[in-house]
């Protein structure tokens, strides 16, 4: 076959195998297969770039980054529904629902999906545009986001003029819970429940950034479809299945008892679904029976939704155990009698930190009401003093660490309690991770999957432990042959000569991020310069506070990281400022950024500045000298015009470069 046709049997094919695998759950192919397929059209489509189609699974994720999101104004306004919170109000509304429309009503109940609610736009057949709801009248265009979610179809095989249908973004549970896992390995915080993970996902905006979040949507409702006619509800989303939509999980049936069952049999199995639920929708089915009863100001008349009450069942502390997380936060648990919840036996509950358990007086021994947060995570919301136990204690959390007998620190900026050892085991695979990271030592293959089958294999139990790997032991792991065993060994002793700023930032000083390592290193020159520096010599530099100051003290005080140090000095790693200032002209100088560069990466262009003494900022104030423009340029370049702050070309500063 020629080259148009080996793209559109490619095209076709992936097409296919995606509505297979993430709507219907039934791929007809492995990863490997799919991969190798895809890797082949993007090579065709560089080729012959005239071939590309919007419906190519090549086009899901765009490699713009957006400034913003427009408004949307929605042609169909996206109502909200009226909340009934028992089955006493339920009934109140069949009965509503006979009285108005004179004879027994049929109803379609949904499980009430908790996400994110969107309009999906399709003309001729093809995706145009997706919405959040925003006001109900007013949203706002996240159409390229909602590309990178496989289960939203590009293409229909009806091609109606105009099709608008609504759905509900979410996160699955599974992937809350891997996202989670990596942000504790990265250090960064926690989403605190799968709906917000998904609302931050959906407004992220490097497109990007949300494809790796794994999204997906519950389509619930057809708003507009010009060509067609439907009688009921049920019949709208029987032709969005054929329309290859993911469609919302639905019931029909009649009557008040039949209606309470159902309810009532959605909440019992809400674990069963791979979303958080948060109540079932209980709509009038008939579309000519909602067009009779109408809406008010605020919501339709035809339908509500049932709100579950989070279940609420004692149980006993036995125990408070405390778990060290990668990041070295000291985790306080409740080890509880097991008690049923929503679906699951729960014998632990989350006590956050000292501040949580002090407030709520929580004990050894203690009777306490359990339940679960978000619907997912056990929570102790009350203690039954009553019941308490004689002889009872307050509980604190331990001075040292549990695992490696290191001090703990409180957070100056929050309530977490942290270890301070640097070789401590349970933060292994987060500090090497970190250690050997691109703003780091940048050890270029080394990432969180081949540090753990190091730290499995037992090669290496700290960051100092990896200029002593060979390439032999290295080349045994999964994966991992002879060439790329060579490659990173080679990168780790590369390693070696970087700056000492980077060596700085490797070693995960608390409150010291890239930018302060290379202002320590810039003013010490060496390591042993800032080992030996006071609290009060250390704020004496630009950009170094009190609380930053005190942790690089303490941090340096620890015999864990003299130990470390020490190590990697005999590794032969740097430990002097090898970086030279070309010239001072931009000292005194901050620089912003914003926009696409073309003539330089952003991380160059940030080197530029400080090479010549100057400071790059992430975000414009009344303190920044110049505001560096490329395209698409927009809230930062706004806001500089607004301050009158002078905006440069790139070729303006370019020329200053000179």
């Amino acid at each position: 076959m020629n080259y148009r046709e080996e793209i559109k049997y490619l095209r076709d094919t992936l097409n296919e195998n995606g509505y297979r695998y993430y709507v219907l759950d039934a791929p007809t192919m492995s990863d490997y297969e799919y991969d190798l397929l895809n890797r082949r059209l993007e090579e065709l489509e560089a080729a012959h770039p005239e071939e590309i189609t919007p419906d190519s699974p090549t086009q899901r994720i765009g490699g713009k980054i957006l400034e913003g999101f427009s408004p949307y104004t929605h042609e169909v306004p996206l109502e909200s529904l009226q909340d009934v919170f028992n089955g006493e109000e339920v009934a109140e509304f069949c009965q509503r629902m006979d009285e108005t429309l004179g004879s027994p009503v049929e109803y379609s109940i949904e499980p009430k999906v908790d996400g994110l609610s969107v309009a999906l736009e399709y003309r001729d057949g093809r995706f145009v545009r997706g919405a959040t709801r925003g006001d109900g009248q007013v949203g706002e265009d996240v159409t390229e986001n909602l590309k990178t979610i496989r289960s939203i179809p590009m293409t229909l095989p009806e091609t109606l003029p105009r099709l608008i249908v609504r759905g509900e973004v979410y996160m699955p549970r599974s992937a809350f819970e891997e996202i989670n896992a990596m942000r504790e390995l990265q250090g960064k915080p926690l989403m605190a429940n799968p709906r917000n993970a998904a609302a931050g996902s959906l407004r992220q905006l490097d497109p990007k950034v949300c494809a790796e979040r794994k999204l997906d949507i519950q389509v619930f409702n057809l708003q507009l479809a010009e060509g067609r006619v439907f009688a009921s509800h049920a019949e709208t989303l029987e032709y969005l299945v054929s329309q290859r939509f993911r469609v919302i999980p639905h019931t029909t049936l009649s009557g008040v008892s039949a209606c309470q069952a159902e309810i009532s049999r959605i909440n019992e199995e809400r674990m069963a679904y791979p979303f958080d639920i948060d109540g079932a929708v209980v709509k009038v089915n008939r579309l000519s029976d909602r067009a009779v009863l109408g809406s008010t100001a605020k919501f339709p008349k035809w339908a509500v939704a049932y709100k579950y009450p989070p279940e609420k069942k004692p149980s006993k502390v036995l125990d408070i155990v405390i778990q060290v997380g990668r990041t070295g936060v000291l985790t306080p648990k409740a080890v509880l009698e097991p008690v049923r919840l929503a679906g699951t036996t729960v014998t632990n509950a989350t006590l956050h930190n000292q501040d949580y358990i002090t407030e709520k007086d929580i004990r050894i021994g203690d009777t306490v009401i359990v339940q679960k947060a978000g619907e997912i995570i056990p929570e102790i919301v009350e203690v039954e003093i009553s019941k308490r136990p004689q002889g009872t204690e307050a509980y604190h959390l331990p001075t040292v660490c549990p695992v490696c007998g290191a001090p703990v620190a409180r957070d100056p900026d929050g309530a977490a309690i942290r270890c301070t050892g640097a070789e401590c085991p349970a933060q292994l695979l987060r500090n090497i991770t970190h250690f050997a990271s691109r703003d780091a030592m940048d050890i270029e293959g080394l990432g969180p999957a081949v540090v753990q089958q190091l730290v499995d294999g037992g090669l290496i139990r700290n960051a100092a432990d990896l200029y002593g790997i060979c390439a032999a032991d290295v080349a045994k792991l999964d994966r991992m042959g002879k060439k790329s065993a060579e490659n990173l060994i080679r990168a780790i002793e590369n390693s070696k000569k970087n700056d000492l700023s980077r060596l700085i930032f490797g070693l995960g000083i608390r409150q010291v991020g890239e930018k302060a390592a290379k202002v320590l290193a810039a003013h010490f020159k060496s390591f042993d310069m800032l080992a030996a520096a006071t609290v009060e010599e250390l704020t004496e530099i630009d950009d170094v506070g009190e609380i930053t100051a005190q942790c690089i003290v303490d941090y340096l005080a620890e015999p864990q990281s003299q130990d470390l140090v020490r190590r990697l000095r005999d590794a032969g790693v740097n430990m002097e400022s090898t970086r030279q200032l070309v010239d001072d002209r931009f000292t005194g100088m901050t620089f912003v950024l914003t926009g696409t560069l073309t003539r330089f990466d952003r991380k160059e262009a940030q080197a530029l500045i400080e090479e010549r003494g100057g400071k790059a900022a992430g975000s414009v104030s009344r303190q920044t000298t110049y505001v560096v423009a490329g395209e698409a340029a927009g809230s930062k370049l706004k806001k500089a015009r607004e301050l009158e702050i002078p905006v440069l070309t790139e070729d303006e500063f370019a020329k200053m470069l000179e």
